[in-house]
């Protein structure tokens, strides 16, 4: 394969507060300019992947560290007050553009294709939405990072979508698929987990506010497997070195609406570790020919 063919993606799961992992990762590379030509981002994975595609360091745990505590930025008060736990005025629009400035210039001139998975909640498929202006592009990133039963479904280009995760927790096979040879995957749980199967309350809510949309219930249903089939597929491709894997060393107890700074903070700097420790691989594999 000449250099010239080798294209290379960052395939990031999802995951809420535990995508901090991602984003110590993330903060890690581009301190060693190691820069790809493709992003893949889920969820959480999506909106830390926005601040490693404008080249900005730290400022994913800056934002979050100052505004964790803030009912706005995620909070159940925020859903029984807007109806998203997330609020959407405050985590896409001021913070971005006035309190912790995107630098959406600088993403607008990188040579990367930028890509949010989000789930299509007629159909109950994954769709992948390449953003090429940040600011245009905010509701495809909020949308894949809305989770189900605390978001509201977002309207894109005439589509229905919420969280990517449901859909494709993994998308690796779509990296492959779009071209990209050379992927790095970032995971936000150590390795063996494995997802258990949904529970009779979530069933029961799913079923009932998604009724209108049974392919989606259904692959909220079948998510925990369809999320243990990509792990073990992640695993074979990692043993053959056709993908290289950062995930969690260790478990850390996070919760998706984590409050306490601390964890989030070890979350973070085990995301920086665990991609320092293996910065040689990551310099290798993505050299490699």
């Amino acid at each position: 394969m000449h250099q010239a063919d080798v294209k290379s993606a960052l395939v990031l799961e999802g995951g809420a507060k535990r995508g901090i992992y991602t984003a110590g990762v993330l903060d890690v590379l581009l301190e060693n300019e190691i820069i790809v030509n493709g992003i893949f981002g889920v969820s959480a994975g999506a909106i830390h992947g926005c601040s490693y595609a404008s080249r900005q360091i730290g400022r994913s745990i800056r934002y979050t560290q100052k505004y964790n505590n803030d009912y706005r930025f995620m909070s159940w008060r925020s859903l029984l007050l807007t109806g998203n736990m997330v609020e959407t005025k405050f985590s896409y629009h001021t913070l971005p553009e006035k309190l912790d400035p995107y630098d959406n210039a600088t993403f607008m001139q990188q040579d990367m294709a930028f890509y949010a998975v989000c789930s299509n909640v007629k159909t109950g498929q994954p769709e992948y939405i390449q953003c090429r202006d940040m600011f245009k592009d905010i509701d495809v990133i909020r949308a894949s990072a809305s989770m189900p039963l605390v978001s509201q479904i977002v309207d894109v280009q005439g589509k229905k979508l919420l969280d990517g995760g449901i859909t494709d927790s993994i998308p690796v096979d779509a990296a492959f698929q779009k071209g990209f040879n050379k992927n790095i995957v970032v995971l936000t749980r150590p390795k063996n987990y494995r997802k258990k199967s949904v529970n009779t309350l979530v069933k029961f809510l799913v079923k009932r506010i998604y009724r209108k949309y049974p392919k989606f219930v259904q692959a909220i249903i079948d998510r925990p497997q369809m999320y243990n089939v990509q792990v073990a597929r992640v695993e074979e491709l990692e043993k053959t070195g056709q993908i290289l894997v950062i995930r969690p060393s260790r478990k850390i107890n996070i919760s998706r609406m984590e409050r306490n700074l601390d964890v989030i903070k070890q979350m973070y700097h085990l995301g920086r570790t665990d991609a320092q420790k293996i910065l040689p691989q990551i310099q290798s594999f993505l050299s490699d020919k």
